[in-house]
């Protein structure tokens, strides 16, 4: 082989272990949920996937300045033809596809969506739910924080609760609480008994996650909330965060952990 095409062969050579080293690192800014055989619903803009007969994920997509394009999680569950969102995905595209994919693929009826605080990868799409009629059911304290960041929303469609509520749907209850301050002051959890399924929202984390955004938390206080639901629901099946890998009360724990104020 002479000394050019030893050069080129060289060349491409690392070419193609650089692009190859890329590809296979998760990237900042870049969407890294898998498509998988629980998915039921892929565009640019949503993800959804199916994790038990009655219980989906939604799973939408916020720029951020710190921590590049993060992947939002919302739930929906559904029963008897009828179904609950809890968090909008981030923008109303992807909420207008969501209602859609509720209607049309699951045969059912959004008749409520509950944002767990007051952010804007829980209510980014709150103005396409409003447009449907869509009732909204939502804490007194993300009410006014709603109020403080001027989201103004049509007084019709609203209805405000203190520290817990429960919701029809079907023959089944769906139980929305505030246990405490944590990621954000407001932030509450949604439990479906008939799937034993907690949606934590961001109060939760993954397993092997960061603090995160921390701007809005009480860190002091965040540990001792979410071991009142640990405490509440020792055995849950599965618990669904705000961001990031759904499981089972290992999340729970790992919250607790991470946040627990060391002597």
């Amino acid at each position: 082989m002479n000394k050019t095409l030893f050069k080129l062969f060289l060349l491409s050579g690392l070419t193609f272990a650089l692009v190859s080293e890329i590809y296979s690192q998760p990237q900042k800014g870049w969407r890294t949920e898998t498509l998988d055989s629980l998915t039921v619903y892929n565009s640019q803009d949503l993800l959804i996937k199916k994790l038990s007969p009655n219980v989906y994920v939604h799973i939408s997509f916020l720029a951020t300045n710190d921590f590049g394009k993060v992947e939002c999680n919302g739930m929906v569950v559904i029963n008897q033809g009828e179904a609950i969102v809890f968090d909008t995905p981030t923008e109303t595209t992807g909420s207008g596809e969501l209602i859609k994919f509720v209607k049309e693929k699951l045969k059912s009826k959004v008749v409520a969506v509950v944002p767990t605080h007051f952010h804007n990868d829980c209510v980014g799409g709150l103005a396409v739910f409003e447009k449907d009629k869509i009732p909204l059911y939502v804490n007194s304290l993300t009410m006014n924080l709603l109020k403080k960041d001027k989201v103004e929303l049509a007084s019709s469609i609203i209805n405000v609760f203190d520290d817990h509520f429960s919701l029809s749907l079907g023959d089944e209850e769906v139980f929305v609480e505030y246990f405490g301050a944590g990621h954000t002051s407001d932030n509450v959890i949604a439990y479906f008994p008939a799937a034993n399924t907690i949606f934590g929202g961001c109060l939760v984390k993954e397993v092997g996650a960061s603090k995160g955004f921390l701007g809005d938390a009480n860190v002091t206080e965040w540990a001792a909330t979410v071991a009142k639901i640990k405490s509440k629901y020792p055995e849950v099946s599965l618990v669904i965060p705000g961001h990031g890998k759904w499981g089972g009360v290992e999340l729970l724990d790992y919250t607790i952990e991470l946040f627990i104020l060391k002597k």
